[in-house]
């Protein structure tokens, strides 16, 4: 068996990489890096130019970009169905809400973050619209069944769900009824559990 290792740290997106392979229950390590000296290092930058956790080596593949390792694991993991069949109909909806959070979602709470200015001058030229167009639309997502492909759950439920779960937190994102039912069925889950309470140990370490 490859060996798979996750770069992470404990404050970062690299959480949903580990709520993910704790999904999968397969053998993986973890390399912890602090930011700073240890994300800009020569070593890491070798392995991501762009200094950003997390990052997954798998053999002597590597993978960066968080939605991209979802798709990465679910794929080559095939077995623990977390994707659905590439023949399947709900396939491209896993594509498309995957991506949509990675792109759309991710922009558009950033900005609402940030303070940017997305307004009529602007609106067409930007990726993710209007915020509320894009919770709207989001909010879609979650009419046809309890995950993102209905009855399936999967790696885009898990990239989703994590993105939900803290912008509802830090206030980015809506708390609407949709969001914190989806969020909180999510979050029940055995694998999300254990893997909260890793990072969350790693946190406690390292104070």
């Amino acid at each position: 068996m490859l060996q798979l290792t996750l770069y992470t740290n404990p404050n970062s997106r690299g959480r949903i990489i580990r709520w993910l392979l704790e999904e999968l229950n397969v053998p993986y390590t973890v390399k912890v890096l602090e930011y700073g000296a240890d994300i800009k290092s020569a070593k890491f930058l070798a392995l991501n130019p762009l200094g950003k956790v997390p990052v997954i080596t798998h053999g002597d593949v590597v993978v960066t970009e968080t939605a991209a390792i979802c798709a990465y694991l679910a794929d080559y993991f095939a077995e623990k169905h977390l994707a659905p069949a590439t023949d399947s109909p709900e396939r491209g909806i896993y594509y498309r809400w995957l991506f949509f959070a990675a792109g759309p979602m991710e922009m558009a709470t950033t900005a609402k973050a940030y303070d940017w200015r997305i307004d009529d001058d602007n609106v067409q030229a930007v990726g993710c619209g209007f915020y509320q167009d894009m919770l709207n639309t989001l909010e879609t997502a979650l009419n046809n069944g309890p995950y993102i492909c209905g009855e399936q759950f999967t790696a885009a439920d898990v990239y989703v769900g994590s993105h939900l779960g803290w912008g509802m937190q830090f206030k980015t994102v809506e708390a609407r009824p949709a969001f914190t039912e989806y969020v909180q069925r999510l979050y029940a889950r055995e694998a999300a559990i254990r893997a909260n309470k890793l990072d969350d140990a790693l946190l406690t370490a390292a104070t």
